[in-house]
């Protein structure tokens, strides 16, 4: 499995519609409110062997409320 982490920013006042959404989609390992930039961070597994970006796109990118991300890949666990 590959871990990602991506932060989203939401349209205004759709943060916990967003968060909820994802939620029911069980595809997270931890998700989190953030202040800043960005709204929510979560955390994903990508299972081996799938493209991450087509993943992510399909998986979470068609939620309604979703304005923009930045997903960073993870490499190593020290």
């Amino acid at each position: 499995m590959n871990c990602v982490f991506i932060q989203i920013r939401c349209k205004p006042g759709t943060a916990y519609r967003v968060a909820g959404d994802i939620a029911l989609r069980e595809i997270h390992s931890e998700l989190y409110s953030t202040s800043g930039e960005y709204d929510l961070l979560v955390k994903l597994y990508i299972p081996e062997g799938e493209d991450v970006g087509k993943y992510i796109n399909d998986h979470l990118l068609d939620i309604d409320g979703i304005e923009r991300t930045l997903t960073t890949l993870t490499f190593k666990a020290f």
